[in-house]
């Protein structure tokens, strides 16, 4: 006699086996800022280290949009879950604005940088801002994978593909975004604190 999963059954193990290879991921994601972060350490007794270097302001309210954002996140799959497809649309939409302009924050602070007389490549670089401008970047290409995924969680949103009873591609993309704040804020007091 076969044994045959439900549908609830099926996605249940869907939805833990998908969450685990997120895991898996963000964990391999982990590895790679905890490298960058142990380099940077080891490189900071060279004789050409900026002691005085401050983080720029655009960086700051950077942090405050990601921050913001990955709480409209929360408040997007909050509304699917009780079928509120209107507040939904809004804040997955809200979500995708302030990831957007983190990333352009990010390069306005690599300009504010740059008119403070630091550069990040070249003969006139140093150690210090190169560290900064390699994970910042690391940083960004990793948050486009996450607009990317929301991009595709709207579209599936306005496909009507969620609902309360379905919100496991929400779920995902919410995990992996409150993640890449999680790193943020991480790097942000890492560069802010330890100099």
């Amino acid at each position: 006699m076969e044994n045959r999963m439900t549908l609830e059954e099926e996605q249940a193990r869907k939805g833990r086996t998908y969450k685990m290879l997120l895991w898996f991921g963000m964990i391999s994601i982990c590895m790679i800022f905890a490298g960058l972060t142990s380099a940077y350490v080891v490189s900071k007794s060279r004789p050409d280290w900026l002691k005085d270097f401050v983080l720029p302001s655009a960086f700051v309210i950077s942090t405050v949009a990601m921050l913001v954002s990955s709480f409209t996140f929360y408040l997007a799959l909050q509304a699917t879950k009780k079928d509120n497809r209107n507040g939904a649309s809004m804040f997955l939409l809200i979500t995708l604005a302030l990831g957007i302009a983190f990333i352009v924050l990010q390069f306005k602070g690599f300009g504010q940088v740059i008119d403070n007389g630091y550069f990040f490549t070249g003969s006139e670089s140093n150690v210090t801002t190169s560290f900064l401008y390699i994970a910042v970047l690391v940083h960004i290409a990793h948050l486009l994978g996450g607009i990317i995924s929301l991009l595709l969680v709207i579209y599936n949103h306005y496909k009507q593909k969620y609902n309360s009873a379905q919100t496991l591609g929400i779920e995902l993309s919410a995990m992996y975004w409150h993640f890449m704040d999680f790193i943020w804020v991480y790097l942000f007091l890492f560069f802010y604190f330890f100099k």
